[in-house]
């Protein structure tokens, strides 16, 4: 940059100097991206600019969104991944950008999500998630999440998390929110796979008006032959499971840490009955959990075989594709910079570039009526 600035005109006139004027040394460009630039949120101020001058193009419908997050690779080795407890933080190679964000990250970590510290973090930097998503390598990484409108795939928001589903999801939350602060957007539908269908999102979604078009997260088939929950029917009035022999499993009421509610049968109607071989061979009554908001889970369910939720399964491809032109046309396939901030930097420039190649593309288009009236 610093070599492009010695002549580059619209590079001096951005950095304020005369055409006589010394280029500062590059630590200076350095301690301003990393001190004042980045306090100052700039690159999501730019993003948002870019996503309001599409608005004014009439490239954001607003109708239907779909989200997704492409695992982009760390700058950090995964041969130097250490167990949290084997690092010290102490030391001076220690004292980072990176480090600190990390540090001061355990004291911000949500209540709620009940998790321990990873197995394997990187030292260098440790913000990053140690993932094997995607069928890829084992590898430190952050998670690019992109949140588009259908029509034209404008990205409407951006956000970087570490590479774990659970924060990829809570994540959708946030740029949901926060489009409709900022943007005044908000979908009616939301188109997104199967990592993002678990109950409490979908709850989420159901309770601010949004139709999930999102494949149910369901682990409760079972592989051994035996009856799996959808074999038991659920009488909602009566609040009862009722077994495929017409026998009901009861429950107390009582919601455990997991956030379900256990549904027992009774020991003697088990005992008794002639399908337990193929209900509950190994214990002696069986139970069914339900998780407290399975209700959601069952809306999106119902949507599932609709031609309208075949139609955003379809659509879910557009940011896919944003992810595949990003890697394949730009090489964004590893970080430059370290730490949750850097990553929010590069996504923040990544998706401003992508939005203004969609606008360009669009503005230079003649009008459909004029371009006919020339060729005729």
């Amino acid at each position: 940059m610093c070599e492009e600035a010695e002549l580059h005109l619209a590079y001096r006139w951005f950095c304020r100097l005369d055409l006589d004027d010394t280029v500062p040394d590059h630590s200076t460009f350095s301690v301003n991206r990393h001190g004042r630039f980045r306090d100052s949120d700039i690159l999501r101020h730019v993003f948002e600019a870019v996503v309001r001058a599409c608005m004014d193009a009439g490239l954001v419908k607003g109708e239907g969104f779909a989200v997704d997050a492409s695992v982009i690779e760390a700058d950090a080795s995964r041969y130097h991944g250490k167990a949290p407890d084997e690092i010290d933080w102490s030391a001076p190679e220690r004292q980072t950008r990176a480090a600190a964000e990390f540090l001061a990250g355990l004291d911000d970590e949500d209540p709620d999500a009940n998790r321990k510290l990873p197995k394997v973090i990187s030292p260098v930097d440790p913000c990053s998630a140690w993932t094997a998503k995607a069928n890829k390598r084992v590898q430190f990484g952050y998670g690019l999440n992109y949140l588009i409108d259908i029509e034209n795939a404008v990205i409407v928001d951006v956000e970087a998390t570490p590479a774990r589903t659970y924060d990829e999801v809570a994540a959708t939350k946030t740029m949901i929110e926060r489009t409709q602060t900022r943007m005044a957007l908000k979908p009616r539908r939301l188109a997104a796979d199967t990592a993002y269908g678990t109950a409490k999102f979908l709850h989420w979604l159901i309770g601010a008006g949004i139709t999930p078009h999102i494949p149910v997260w369901d682990k409760s088939a079972r592989e051994d032959g035996t009856f799996s929950r959808a074999d038991f029917t659920f009488d909602k009035e009566r609040n009862v499971y009722v077994c495929p022999a017409g026998k009901l499993l009861v429950t107390t009421g009582s919601v455990g840490d997991d956030h379900v509610l256990r549904y027992l049968a009774l020991k003697r109607d088990c005992e008794a009955c002639s399908l337990k071989p193929q209900c509950c061979p190994k214990t002696s009554s069986r139970k069914v959990t339900r998780d407290v908001n399975e209700d959601a889970r069952d809306h999106a369910r119902a949507l599932m075989g609709t031609p309208e939720f075949g139609k955003s399964r379809d659509e879910r491809k557009k940011v896919e594709m944003r992810f595949a032109h990003l890697k394949t046309h730009h090489r964004f396939e590893r970080m430059r910079l370290r730490g949750l901030s850097g990553a929010r930097d590069e996504f923040h420039l990544a998706a401003i570039v992508q939005n203004l190649k969609t606008l360009a593309n669009h503005v230079w288009r003649p009008p459909p009526n004029l371009l006919a009236a020339y060729l005729a």
